[in-house]
């Protein structure tokens, strides 16, 4: 009884049919849709060798998750047009503000959470990391979610029925010395950032934080930045309430309040500072290398700041890492030591007393210290300049090249700084450190060439300098001489060490 069809139907051979999905009418249900490309990519085994099989569905659902948005919502987008039309233009630009300091709390609580849920407690649950590693990275970040959402639930009581925040100075003023709490975290954040990065070399943390970042979650922000989100938080509360403030009317009870609120913030911000820059300073510190016990400065103990650091060259062109503190300049070279880094001091470290700086000009000096570099039409140097040791024990000076004119002239004004800020009872004497040191240095070069015969006479000391501060390395043999009284001798030895000097100091 099966009805007759006719047999030019046409008919779809089911080796053709490259999954269930395509068995599926389409439809416009949009649960059916999605529930038709599960399917679809549940292919069978014989999909790949199938010539009907496609691939783009599949890669297309493999693709990365989109990361996950803020809420950037304005105030004023939260009103309807006959609310916003009983506000002033002064007023809703205030309370938007307001707002922004609001909102900017709930994310950074948001933040502290998500630090805390989706990196600290995986990574100790999964044993990436130890419990001891973890409480030096991430600090003690749930004390701090408490303490933001004090001034949320505050803002919320102050917040009226029409959604305005009317009188918000006493709040923030009663709020702000709270911030204090940050000191520690941010005095810690320079050794957890080297922590951070060495436990990165770790296959097994590289891979979750590759994870992580990959994820919505992350908004495509790595560990770090979710770390460093309350230090660059602290920094804006001074922005924000200017910007309160700027849009208070003079008469409003809150300008008082602002005014001394920015005040205590700028106070905390400056506390802080202080904290981590003697952190820093102790950090790099205890990363120095001495090869002789006496090259370590009794004055490294009271260096409680480091003005400046950083990659220089010195005239040879070797590398050097130079720390600028405030009571020495550290001329060191980066080295590693059982897996941890350091530096080791390259000479005696110059007190910041006895220093004179000069600015040399491009072309001055040629950089490279070989003999015949001293004699060649090769390119000058640029971005240069000098540090002197005007104390005679030291006896050193130094040409250093920094890479461009903006971090150069970083340079001068913190060395000139250091130097200025020293007490004048215990500075060198110096008539301009800028231009007469070089003069100062080439004169006594030059009576020492006059008078080298009678210094030999006299058994001249080896800490005699060239006009770069290197020592001539030639008068070592100078006490032997003097006995024979032979000139030639003299002479040739003389010419040697100049040779010598020339070579280690390129001139």
């Amino acid at each position: 009884n099966v009805p007759w069809e006719p047999s030019n139907k046409r008919v779809r051979p089911l080796s053709r049919v490259s999954s269930l999905a395509n068995l599926i009418s389409p439809s416009k249900n949009g649960a059916v849709r999605r529930f038709g490309q599960t399917i679809q990519n549940m292919s069978l085994r014989g999909d790949s060798k199938s010539p009907g099989a496609s691939l783009k569905p599949c890669s297309k659902a493999a693709g990365p998750t989109p990361p996950k948005r803020r809420n950037s919502t304005l105030w004023s987008e939260t009103l309807d047009v006959h609310q916003k039309s009983t506000f002033s233009t002064k007023e809703i630009k205030r309370q938007e503000a307001i707002h922004e300091l609001s909102r900017g709390e709930q994310d950074l609580i948001e933040d502290l959470q998500m630090a805390r849920k989706a990196y600290h407690d995986p990574m100790l649950k999964l044993s990436i990391m130890t419990e001891e590693e973890l409480t030096h990275i991430f600090g003690d970040l749930d004390s701090y979610i408490p303490l933001h959402e004090d001034l949320l639930d505050k803002l919320a009581k102050g917040t009226g029925p029409n959604g305005t925040v009317g009188h918000i100075g006493h709040i923030v003023v009663d709020w702000l010395p709270g911030l204090n709490a940050y000191r520690d975290y941010c005095s810690n954040q320079l050794a957890a950032k080297a922590l951070l990065d060495q436990k990165k070399q770790d296959r097994r943390v590289q891979d979750f934080l590759q994870r992580c970042l990959e994820s919505p979650f992350s908004r495509k922000l790595d560990l770090w930045s979710f770390l460093d989100i309350p230090r660059s938080r602290l920094v804006k509360y001074p922005l924000l309430l200017r910007e309160i403030l700027r849009h208070t009317p003079p008469d409003h009870p809150d300008v008082p309040c602002l005014e001394k609120a920015i005040a205590i913030i700028q106070g905390v911000l400056s506390d802080i500072n202080v904290r981590k820059g003697e952190s820093e300073s102790q950090y790099y510190i205890n990363k120095l290398e001495y090869l002789d016990d006496r090259q370590r400065d009794p004055l490294i103990d009271n260096c409680k700041t480091l003005l400046c650091h950083g990659e220089l060259r010195n005239k040879s062109g070797s590398k050097l890492h130079v720390f600028l503190f405030s009571e020495l300049l550290v001329l060191t070279r980066p080295v590693t030591r059982n897996e941890r880094s350091c530096y080791q001091v390259y000479r005696q470290p110059l007190p910041i007393r006895d220093l004179a700086l000069e600015d040399l000009q491009d072309g001055d000096v040629r950089m490279g210290g070989s003999f015949r570099g001293a004699f060649s039409q090769g390119e000058k140097a640029k971005n240069v300049f000098r540090v002197t040791s005007l104390d005679p024990t030291h006896g050193q000076s130094h040409t250093l090249q920094v890479n461009d004119v903006f971090h150069k002239q970083q340079w001068l004004n913190c060395l000139r700084s250091a130097i200025n800020a020293q007490p004048q009872q215990q500075r060198a004497p110096l008539r301009d450190q800028h231009s007469e040191a070089t003069t100062m240095t080439r004169a006594k070069r030059r009576s020492s060439v006059v008078s080298m015969s009678d210094m030999v006479g006299e058994g001249a000391d080896e800490n005699v300098f060239s006009q770069v501060g290197e020592p001539i390395l030639g008068c070592k043999g100078t006490e032997t001489l003097s006995g024979s009284g032979s000139s030639s001798k003299i002479k040739r030895e003389w010419s040697r060490g100049t040779h010598r000097r020339r070579k280690e100091t390129g001139l």
